[in-house]
C-alpha cells in the first residue's frame, strides 16, 4: 500500500511540475526544487519512509568516489539521482562561455564570415547556418543563439535585408549541431553521463546522422527562403563602410586566452574516453582555468552564469528520481516494450517520435532525463542494444525542441531577441517553417538508426 500511494504522489508531483513549466507562470527553477522537496518529503519520507532512497536520489556521495574524476579503464555509470556530473560539466562550460563572450569572441567570428563572403546576404544565410550548427557542437545552443541572432540582427540593418528567416534558421541548426555531441545539448549530455558514453561515440553516431540532416536542413531553408532573402531596399551597399571584425575584440589579452581554454576544453573532450578525464574534471578544470585568466574581473564572468538553470537541473533530477524509486518509470518501459513486442525497429520508431513530439510541447530537458530509466530497463529486459535505444533519444529529443517556439532554450532566446528589435516572430510565421524540418530530420534519424544498428 505504502509503495501504491508513493507512486501515485510520486506522478502527481511529476505532472504538477512540467504543468507549471508549460505555463510558464513562475520561474522554472523554482518550480523544480519545490517540486523536488514535495518528493523527498511526500514521496520519501511520508510514504516510502525509505532514507536510503533520498539518500540515492541526492546521491552527494558519488562526488567524493575517484570515479567520479577519473575514469580508470572504463567509463563509471552515473547512479540514479542527481546527475551531478551533468551539473558540474555544464557549469563549467557555462564560466568558460562568459569568458569568451567579454572578450568579444562571438561577434568577432560573425563579423569576419559576413567580412569573407563579401556581405552577401544569401551567402551569409547559409554560412550562418553552418557556424550555428559547429558553434552548438560545442557550446551551449543558448549562447550560440544570443550571439548569432544579436550578429544577425545588426547586419540586417547594415545589408537591409529581412532578418526573420535567417534567425529562424539558425535556431534549428543550433539544436541539429547540438544533437552531433555529448556537450552539444543538455539532454545529450544527460544521456552521456547516465549511460558512460563518451565524446567521441556522439560524434561517431549522433554526428552522423546530424551531418546528414544538416544538408539536408541547408537545402530546405535555402528553398523556402532565399527569394525572401534577396528583397533588399535596393540601397548599394558600400563594403568599405561595414564595421572592421577586430572592432569587436575588447580586449585582445582575454581574447587570446580564451581562445587557448576553448581549444583546450574541445581537445579536453574528444580525447576523455582515451585520458579518462570524466566531463566533470574538464568542466571544473576550464571552469578554473577562466576564473584564473579573468583576474580582477572573475566577479564580472561568475555573475553572468545562469544559476537558475543549474538549480533547475537539481530540482528536476530529484522529481524523476522519486519516479524511477516508486517503480513508475520500469513499468513505462514494461509498457513500450509489451507495444513493441520486443522489435527493435518499432521501439526506435516509437522513442524517436515520442520523444520528438513530446519534446516539441514541453522542456526537452525534463523528458530526456526521465526516458534515461526508461531505455534502461528497456534494454535489460528486451535485450535490444542501449546505445541504439540512447541514440533514438538522444535524436528525438534534441530535434523535437526544434519545432514550436517554446520547445527549446535556443528557440525562445532567438525569438525573444528578434521581437526586442522590432521583430516578432508569431506561432505561425515559426511553426510553418519549423514543423516540416523538424519532421525532416525526425525521418532521417529514424532510418539511419534503423538501417545501421537494427
Amino acid at each position: 500500500m505504502n509503495t501504491l500511494i508513493a507512486q501515485i504522489l510520486a506522478v502527481a508531483i511529476f505532472l504538477t511540475m512540467f504543468v507549471l513549466i508549460i505555463m510558464d507562470k513562475i520561474e522554472r527553477h523554482i518550480v523544480t526544487l519545490a517540486c523536488g522537496l514535495a518528493t523527498l518529503i511526500l514521496v520519501f519520507g511520508f510514504a516510502l519512509q525509505d532514507m536510503n532512497a533520498i539518500s540515492e536520489t541526492l546521491n552527494i556521495r558519488h562526488i567524493f568516489t575517484v570515479g567520479f574524476w577519473y575514469e580508470a579503464g572504463q567509463a563509471s555509470e552515473s547512479t540514479s539521482g542527481i546527475n551531478w556530473a551533468t551539473i558540474i560539466f555544464i557549469a563549467g562550460m557555462m564560466v568558460m562561455v562568459e569568458g569568451m563572450a567579454k572578450a568579444g569572441f562571438f561577434r568577432w567570428l560573425c563579423m569576419t564570415i559576413a567580412k569573407a563572403v563579401k556581405y552577401q546576404v544569401v551567402p551569409i544565410f547559409v554560412t550562418f547556418m553552418v557556424m550555428s550548427s559547429v558553434l552548438a557542437m560545442f557550446i551551449d545552443s543558448i549562447t550560440v543563439i544570443l550571439f548569432l541572432a544579436a550578429v544577425t540582427l545588426e547586419l540586417a540593418q547594415l545589408l537591409k535585408f529581412n532578418p526573420i528567416p535567417m534567425i529562424l534558421s539558425e535556431i534549428f541548426c543550433a539544436n541539429l549541431g547540438g544533437s552531433a555531441t555529448m556537450c552539444g545539448d543538455p539532454p545529450n549530455i544527460i544521456v552521456g553521463t547516465s549511460l558512460g558514453f563518451s565524446f567521441a561515440d556522439f560524434i561517431s553516431h549522433t554526428g552522423l546522422i546530424a551531418g546528414i540532416s544538416l544538408i539536408a536542413v541547408i537545402i530546405y531553408f535555402y528553398l523556402i527562403f532565399h527569394k525572401e532573402l534577396r528583397k533588399t531596399s535596393g540601397e548599394a551597399i558600400d563594403i568599405s563602410k561595414m564595421p572592421s571584425p577586430s572592432e569587436a575584440i575588447t580586449n585582445k589579452k582575454d581574447f587570446a586566452i580564451s581562445t587557448v581554454i576553448f581549444l583546450a576544453a574541445v581537445a579536453m573532450l574528444v580525447t576523455h574516453a582515451q585520458t579518462g578525464l570524466t566531463v566533470a574534471l574538464i568542466g571544473a578544470v576550464i571552469a578554473i582555468a577562466t576564473m584564473l585568466a579573468a583576474g580582477k574581473h572573475v566577479k564580472e564572468v561568475l555573475v553572468g552564469v545562469d544559476y537558475k538553470t543549474l538549480l533547475f537541473f537539481i530540482g528536476l533530477f530529484i522529481v524523476v528520481g522519486g519516479l524511477e524509486q516508486t517503480g513508475i518509470l520500469e513499468e513505462i518501459a514494461n509498457f513500450i516494450g509489451k507495444v513493441s513486442g520486443g522489435n527493435a525497429v518499432i521501439m526506435v520508431a516509437i522513442i524517436v517520435w515520442v520523444s520528438g513530439t513530446a519534446s516539441a510541447v514541453v522542456d526537452n530537458i525534463p523528458f530526456a532525463a526521465t526516458m534515461i530509466p526508461v531505455i534502461k530497463t528497456l534494454a535489460a529486459t528486451t535485450g535490444v542494444d542501449i546505445a541504439t535505444l540512447a541514440w533514438a533519444l538522444a535524436m528525438g529529443t534534441d530535434i523535437g525542441g526544434s519545432a514550436t517556439p517554446i520547445g527549446a532554450s535556443a528557440n525562445v532566446v532567438g525569438t525573444s531577441v528578434a521581437a526586442k528589435q522590432g521583430y516578432p516572430i508569431g506561432w505561425g510565421k515559426y511553426c510553418k517553417s519549423a514543423i516540416p524540418a523538424t519532421i525532416l530530420v525526425l525521418l532521417i534519424s529514424t532510418l539511419v538508426i534503423i538501417v545501421r544498428y537494427c
